[in-house]
């Protein structure tokens, strides 16, 4: 490798890692700033593909256990290039990616697993097309919404935007917006973290996990974070989700669906991946590529437009 390159690759790092370091305002006023400075400081193995930033990094320790996670960075000018996509069967969210010519993707929101149909158990609107609605709540919940239905995630043309829905299970249906994901809940509101329940495994224990937040510079942040490998990568809770989507700068993030379903796929083989799929889904039991599992449902970035690219 010649001088040019290695000045490339340091280059590279040192952008990802000022990306990355804004957040050290919250990480002096936290408990954390070992774990917010064990982020920041890692030695990430960084990819600048199409106009975006991916960073992978396998830590040793953070939040008391080893941890695996990837970051997407993706500016404000390429916002235009999100878009969400659902499928008629349950697939891989490699399959739908490539079907879609996607540039990366990841997985979206909740689902019925034990369905014969795709339809989420969240409210999905895609191209003003109403595709699931909200399922009734978890007995005992005295609202009409389940937990993880409180964050709704709406993007138009090149804008993005998050909404705390209320408890009415058809809010999303007065919303003007042409996309919409509801999943949950709300990590970040306003860049204070959001008080989670206490009393449920889905929120207390560490699980695989993937979300989705916004920087005030207006780029975008995907974080896909391993779990389920004691040895490897145990996972996070919502808390320690929402402390990382933080300390990645994010003012506004929520969480999508995660466990098995948590996946990142990035088409090309700058990672030594495995069918496009970078981070170590978990439904085959073993830290390697090949676990993915069926979902209904993705987020994806579609391949830069000439137009866009040249305005």
């Amino acid at each position: 490798m010649n001088k040019s390159n290695n000045n490339s690759i340091a280059l590279l790092k040192l952008l990802f890692l000022l990306l990355i370091c804004s957040f050290s305002a919250y990480s002096q006023r936290d408990n954390h700033a070992i774990d917010s400075a064990t982020i920041t400081g890692a030695d990430w193995h960084i990819v600048s593909k199409e106009g975006v930033s991916i960073g992978y990094h396998e830590f040793d320790y953070l939040f008391g256990e080893p941890q695996a996670f990837f970051v997407v960075i993706i500016p404000s000018s390429e916002i235009y290039r999100l878009h969400l996509s659902a499928d008629t069967v349950l697939t891989t969210v490699s399959e739908q990616a490539k079907r879609l010519n996607a540039s990366l993707a990841i997985n979206g929101t909740f689902f019925d697993m034990d369905s014969v149909n795709t339809f989420p158990v969240c409210y999905l609107r895609i191209d003003n097309n109403e595709l699931g609605i909200n399922t009734t709540p978890l007995s005992g919940d005295t609202t009409q919404r389940k937990y993880f239905q409180y964050a709704t995630l709406v993007l138009d043309a090149d804008t993005i935007g998050f909404i705390v829905p209320d408890s009415a299970r058809f809010y999303e249906r007065h919303l003007p917006h042409a996309n919409i994901m509801t999943a949950g809940p709300m990590l970040l509101w306003d860049g204070k973290m959001v008080p989670q329940r206490n009393d449920r495994t889905f929120v207390t224990h560490r699980h695989n996990r993937t979300a989705i937040g916004i920087r005030h510079d207006g780029s975008v942040i995907l974080l896909v974070a391993d779990g389920r490998f004691p040895k490897n990568a145990a996972g996070l809770s919502l808390h320690q989700l929402a402390l990382a989507m933080q300390w990645l700068g994010c003012y506004q993030a929520m969480n999508l669906d995660g466990g098995g379903s948590s996946t990142l796929y990035v088409d090309g083989d700058e990672f030594n991946n495995t069918d496009g799929v970078v981070n170590h889904p978990s439904d085959n039991n073993k830290f390697d590529h090949m676990g993915q599992r069926d979902v209904a449902n993705i987020i994806y970035l579609a391949r830069p437009s000439k137009t866009q690219s040249n305005q």
